[in-house]
Formats: structure tokens, C-alpha cells, sequence
């Protein structure tokens, strides 16, 4: 039998990617988004059509209303950096984070891997260009795999039997956005499903002029490929 996995779905094309990795490493997949009050709320979406795509054993999209956390272009009335000079990412931390969301994310996706009997966690965290997000890096999916295998029943009963009752995979965590372009393309993503932009426009298209966007716009140029989600 396929071990079970619980999948972050976004909408982006990163996680995408991911989704089809895991599937291709013979996991039975549950793919999980968050409805949280972001403004591109498109992604959700885009998130349902990935994941009916590649074909999930579940699908669920969680309410999180982090509109009441704010503090993100994001979540609150700010705007989206766009046009910044120099190449993404820049060094400081964005304002288009989001307070501890990965965080609170990792753990609703913990605890239905835990009341699904799946022994695996997969998200599409990328540290070479992260845009300056603290959550985004090893130390942090390294210190929440610590707290996993602690702080659940199924954490506590595997320790006792000398084993972990939970791993993680961020397949993505140390490659260039031309790589995951070309290892979606090699897996057989359908870009043109997703959707990266964090202010896209009212019909749904993407701005190409904010961080997000331009990072996408780098990979596929540096891949050689043109982006199917540009073109229509």
C-alpha cells in the first residue's frame, strides 16, 4: 500500500510541484489549503484544479481568518511592494509576510496527518530565493519536526517503539526557481493551473510587477520556458 501524505496546496506553482513529487514518490495524497483572508483568495482556486489535476484522495480547504492577526500586505489594508529595485528577494523581511503563518499552517497539517494515520508532511518552502520569509527556511521545518514527534499522541507512541512518527518534505528547500520550473516540467505540472500573484487583478490575472510574480518570471525565463499562465 501507498504510505499517506498530507500535501500543502496553495495555488502556486511551488507547491504544485510538490503535489506531483509526492505523488511520483508513491504517497496517497491529501492536499490542504487555507482560506485565511489573503487578497489573492484566486489561489484557492487554482489550489481545487491542482489538486483535482494530479488527483488527491482529499481535498480540504481550511478556514483561517488571519485578517484579525493584519500586520501583512497580505491580510490587512497594505500595499504590495511593487517595481523594488534590484532582483527578488531583497534581505529584509517583506512586508507581504504574514505573521507565524506557516507556523499555524504546519500545524493544522499536523494534526490532520495525525487523524488521517499519515506518517508524512510535504510543503513547498524554498530557501535559495524565499524572499527574506523566516518560515521558509530549514531551521524552521527542522525545529517544527522536533516539536511534531514531541508534542502529538503519535509522536510519544512511535518514541516509545524507537521510531518517528512523522516526517517532512520540502523537495524544493534548496532549489533555484529555474530548477522547480524544470522539475515541473519534468514531472508533468500544468503552470498554466496555477497562480503566484499576490495582487492580481479583479478578472483574476496576475500583476507581474510584484515580488512574487517577478521570481516566477525569472525562473521560467532562466528555464527557457514561457509561462503558460502568461499567455492566456
Amino acid at each position: 500500500m501507498s504510505k499517506r501524505a498530507v500535501v500543502l496546496v496553495s495555488g502556486g506553482m511551488d507547491s504544485a510541484v510538490v503535489l506531483s513529487w509526492m505523488k511520483r514518490e508513491g504517497f496517497e495524497c491529501i492536499a490542504l489549503s487555507f482560506d485565511y483572508g489573503q487578497r489573492h483568495r484566486i489561489e484557492l482556486e487554482c489550489a481545487r484544479r491542482v489538486a483535482e489535476r494530479v488527483g488527491v484522495a482529499e481535498y480540504l480547504v481550511q478556514k483561517m481568518d488571519m485578517r484579525t492577526v493584519g500586520a501583512s500586505a497580505l491580510t490587512a489594508d497594505i500595499a504590495v511592494p511593487k517595481d523594488r529595485e534590484g532582483s527578488p528577494p531583497c534581505d529584509e523581511i517583506p512586508v507581504t509576510y504574514v505573521p507565524a503563518r506557516n507556523t499555524l499552517f504546519l500545524s493544522f497539517a499536523l494534526a490532520v496527518a495525525e487523524s488521517r494515520g499519515a506518517s508524512d508532511i510535504a510543503l513547498g518552502i524554498n530557501a535559495v530565493d524565499y524572499s527574506g520569509y523566516p518560515d521558509c527556511r530549514s531551521e524552521f521545518l527542522e525545529a517544527f519536526d522536533r516539536l511534531a514527534n514531541l508534542a502529538t499522541r503519535a509522536g510519544v507512541e512511535a518514541a516509545a517503539q524507537g521510531r518517528r512518527a512523522f516526517e517532512f518534505h520540502a523537495p524544493l528547500l534548496a532549489l533555484s526557481k529555474c530548477d522547480i520550473v524544470k522539475l515541473g516540467t519534468e514531472l508533468g505540472v500544468d503552470f498554466a493551473l496555477t497562480m503566484s500573484c499576490y495582487d492580481p487583478s479583479g478578472d483574476g490575472r496576475p500583476c507581474a510587477r510584484c515580488d512574487a510574480c517577478r521570481l516566477r518570471a525569472i525562473g521560467f525565463a532562466q528555464a527557457g520556458h514561457a509561462d503558460p499562465a502568461m499567455m492566456s
